[in-house]
């Protein structure tokens, strides 16, 4: 018999999507069912959503404390495999702006509360089922908007099995007191055992302390979150459940990220044609108004613009770059601090840095494209998938030797036969510096730097490794 896995998240592409987390929870349940599981997915009723998406059915209505009008759970018609679900709580979801955020960019004041909400729908459903008698084997939640789920679970019995999936510790869901006594949750777990943490509570705990396994992104960054320097004050918790903790990389989407189907390219190309990848190339330096030089060595970054990406850094050391025979592109929209010292670098070097500020789906995909190399200085990095997306097109990553990124990307002074990058130590400008100078070495010698290219395209950055993990996790948990 199939194993009913029900994933709940704050986010999921295609439906609505701010980063990473959307994206794994658009992968992997499909993934998961390729793998013989029977996945349902369940989301919070966004506005954004239900207008997309009006065609829905009306699977089960659930009693939910704090909401007293009661609260419906719709089923997106035509979603099959996994089916979405919508938690339809108006009062918190049917909002405009973004999932977390007002329109002016500030977040929600009533974040917790909406998502303790959301997780305590979540937790209704789980013990009693859909309409159609579906209940899950197994209840997968994913960072602290949906940490409550199994504390919650856990008072009841009989109940499923909980995996706890952290995809970024430095967002914990806090919260004070005040706000605590409207979360509807037992009192007693106002307790630095339970979700406290220095005089407030902090959400994710109610994953940490209670799911019966925890998993995170990447293997480097299971093992970094049990240190002091990104622990984020939970690294002692996190020692102490280290038997129950996992870390298994993401994978990425092949049938979206592929550079010989991809409809946003202006030329499409394998790696039995990775000489096609110029016109990509060609295209972004016509598009950004930059010299059209082939030889010119074309970097950029798709990213959130803030100081954990490392965009500082990079525009640190754009300076003393600018004398090489190089270009960089920026992509992406955050720190407005870094949104204007990108815009004034641009106009000191206009014909070696450009720049969208925003995000641009089509753009992005034409960026790993026609980009030589990706940089990716991040501080931390739970995984990371632009350096995944960017292996896949055959544009070499340069990155900091952490999280993900260690675990992906091989430099040639490890294993030169093997190699599909860059990595640097230290997360300075100086040590970006040293490697874009060692990628430009590489690059003007074709053959190494094909090597390097190939290399990369054909690791298998797929979700099948990744979903076969999670899935003997499950397993694991229904028969012991």
């Amino acid at each position: 018999m199939a194993l009913k896995i029900l994933f709940a998240a704050s986010e999921a592409a295609p439906f609505a999507q701010t980063g990473g987390l959307g994206e794994v929870v658009g992968s992997l349940p499909r993934a998961l069912a390729a793998a013989g599981c029977e996945v349902r997915v369940v989301l919070p009723g966004y506005r954004t959503i239900k207008t997309q998406h009006a065609t829905t059915t009306v699977g089960a209505v659930l009693n939910v404390i704090g909401y007293p009008e009661g609260i419906r759970v719709l089923s997106i018609v035509g979603t099959a495999d996994p089916a979405v679900w919508l938690v339809d709580a108006p009062r918190f979801f049917d909002r405009d702006g973004d999932l977390y955020s007002a329109a002016n960019g500030r977040d929600w004041p009533d974040n917790t509360e909406r998502f303790a909400c959301f997780s305590h729908a979540v937790t209704a459903l789980a013990v009693h089922g859909m309409s159609d008698g579906w209940r899950p084997d197994v209840v997968h939640v994913h960072d602290w908007q949906t940490g409550l789920v199994p504390l919650l679970l856990a008072s009841h019995t009989p109940r499923p099995r909980t995996v706890f999936t952290i995809h970024n510790l430095a967002y914990r869901g806090l919260c004070d007191f005040a706000t605590f006594t409207r979360l509807h949750l037992p009192p007693a777990t106002w307790h630095f055992e339970a979700l406290e943490f220095h005089g407030q509570a902090a959400l994710i705990k109610g994953g940490l302390v209670y799911a019966d396994r925890l998993t995170t992104v990447s293997p480097s960054y299971a093992r970094e979150i049990q240190t002091l320097a990104f622990g984020c004050g939970l690294d002692g918790l996190l020692r102490g459940r280290a038997n129950v903790l996992a870390g298994i990389m993401n994978g990425i989407d092949l049938q979206v990220w592929d550079p010989a189907h991809d409809p946003a390219l202006v030329a499409t190309y394998d790696i039995s044609r990775v000489g096609a990848k110029a016109a990509n190339k060609r295209y972004l330096q016509q598009r950004f108004k930059l010299p059209l030089d082939p030889t010119q060595f074309l970097l950029g970054i798709v990213t959130r613009l803030a100081e954990q990406k490392g965009v500082d850094l990079i525009l640190e050391a754009l300076p003393a770059l600018t004398h090489l025979p190089l270009q960089f592109l920026f992509l992406g929209n955050g720190d407005p601090a870094l949104e204007r010292r990108i815009i004034d670098i641009a106009a000191v070097y206009p014909q070696r840095v450009q720049y969208h500020i925003g995000f641009d789906v089509v753009l992005s995909h034409q960026m790993f494209a026609g980009l030589d190399a990706y940089m990716m200085p991040s501080r931390f990095e739970p995984c990371g998938l632009a350096q995944l997306y960017s292996l896949r097109y055959g544009t070499v990553p340069i990155v900091h030797r952490t999280g993900g990124l260690a675990d992906s990307v091989i430099d040639p002074a490890i294993d030169a036969a093997r190699a599909t990058g860059f990595v640097f130590d230290s997360a300075t400008s100086s040590a970006l510096i040293v490697a874009a100078h060692r990628a430009l070495e590489v690059f003007h010698n074709p053959a190494l730097w094909q090597r390097l290219q190939r290399n990369g395209m054909t690791e298998d950055n797929s979700w099948r490794r990744s979903a076969a993990a999670y899935r003997q996790i499950y397993q694991s948990l229904v028969t012991t």
